[in-house]
């Protein structure tokens, strides 16, 4: 059997398998277009609190009633996932999502608004976990922080995009216009399941599980014995404080900034498009750091600067100064976020890998979107500096919480199998 290193040369050269380079297109794109339509109703909320005459905390609601569909598609999707195979489920959350998005356009009701926004969270759920599942699936321990940080990298894109997007489109059309663009991702799907395969880790799993005749329990083993059950809890505390603090952050960065500031969309969308370029270079480094020293070192130096940073929002003045506070902001806050699928991916088994990266950040994302109601209530009752101080303080809890983690004191050594069927030892 020959070996197969995947290294950072690998990861953009020809020496990727076909399969490899398939995984990395699709989860580049579908990571876009999930992104860009979930930002949709950032852009909007404010053109949607004056048209449909709500207040804060009702407008909060919205992004975060996603998260009832993202606790529902996480735990579905994941068990989905492993039982039937990445790619077909993969297809039936994109084209879900995207259903929720479209029909978001055609209502003027905030009941129904809610209702599309837990149909959108419901498919948005199984992307994550799968395509990050599938990534762990097809290339090493070595890049694979490199790999999911490109990804989410690519989510990052698709805000640009929903920005840009949002700056043309509501000024002249108005906030319906801009969620009939969520049908796009249904066209990601017919790719993904016209030229994708599942990979040989998956298949050979799903062999001796047939022929075993074994029943999936994947989402019990999560909570099999006190040690897995404690450890999935402190990673669903991570994660949801990752998420709270990210769509909290940027579901209401762009109203705080019109209001505060009193600049329109356009103005705000720029600012959005700094902070975003932010989180970016912040992604790529965690990830660099994540390969090379490990989850626990670069977690904490990007959870102990989060906690530090929100504070600069409260001294920006200005939109320049609104820019570079977002930049940085940025960078700490959501740079983080790819390490998830890795450690997630690391700590459990292929036979339920896909479920642990679901439902751990489907219930992250059913708890942490909430932050966007509270958040709405803090700005109608209190100063925006309760706001930073509430999101300072969850950062330092995660960081607590990581480090009372023991697997992620060390690198956990794991083989892959890439497309070929080759063993990949680490």
């Amino acid at each position: 059997m020959t070996t197969v290193i995947v290294n950072l040369e690998d990861v953009f050269m020809s020496r990727m398998t076909s399969y490899q380079k398939k995984v990395t297109a699709s989860t580049l794109l579908g990571f876009t277009l999930e992104n860009m339509d979930a930002m949709f109703i950032s852009f909007s909320l404010a053109s949607i609190i004056s048209t449909l005459h709500i207040s804060n905390t009702q407008a909060g609601l919205l992004p975060s009633i996603t998260s009832v569909g993202s606790l529902i598609g996480g735990i579905l999707f994941g068990i989905l996932a492993d039982r039937f195979g990445r790619v077909r489920t993969l297809s039936w959350s994109i084209i879900i999502y995207a259903i929720g998005t479209t029909a978001t356009g055609f209502t003027n009701s905030f009941f129904m608004l809610c209702l599309f926004r837990v149909v959108m969270g419901i498919g948005a759920s199984g992307e994550y976990g799968i395509a990050i599942t599938m990534l762990s699936e097809a290339f090493s321990r070595k890049v694979l922080g490199r790999m999911t940080s490109f990804a989410s990298i690519a989510g990052q894109i698709g805000s640009i995009v929903a920005s840009v997007l949002a700056a043309v489109i509501i000024p002249n059309l108005g906030w319906h216009a801009l969620f009939f663009f969520g049908i796009i991702p249904v066209i990601l799907a017919v790719l993904v399941r016209l030229g994708m395969k599942e990979s040989a880790v998956f298949r050979e799993q799903k062999y001796r599980r047939d022929k075993n005749q074994v029943k999936g329990n994947g989402w019990k083993k999560l909570f099999n014995t006190p040690a897995t059950a404690f450890k999935t809890i402190r990673l669903i505390m991570m994660g949801t404080v990752q998420i709270a603090g990210y769509y909290g952050l940027m579901n209401w960065l762009p109203t705080i900034m019109q209001k505060r500031l009193n600049v329109g969309v356009a103005s705000s969308s720029l600012w959005m498009i700094s902070t975003i370029v932010g989180m970016s270079l912040g992604m790529f480094c965690f990830g660099m750091i994540q390969d090379r020293l490990g989850s626990r070192v670069a977690f904490s130096v990007w959870l102990l600067m989060s906690a530090v940073v929100v504070y600069l929002i409260l001294f920006a003045q200005n939109q320049f100064e609104m820019i570079v506070a977002g930049m940085i902001l940025g960078f700490f806050s959501d740079g983080m976020y790819g390490g998830f699928g890795v450690i997630i991916s690391q700590l459990y088994d292929t036979d339920v890998r896909a479920t642990a990266n679901n439902t751990i950040m489907g219930i992250s994302k059913g708890i942490g979107n909430f932050s966007s109601v509270l958040i709405g209530f803090l700005m109608d009752n209190f100063q925006l500096s309760s706001v930073m101080i509430f999101l300072s303080v969850i950062y330092l809890i995660s960081f607590m919480t990581m480090y009372s983690i023991k697997q992620l004191h060390h690198d956990q050594k794991r083989s892959e199998i890439v497309d070929d069927g080759q063993s990949v030892p680490l």
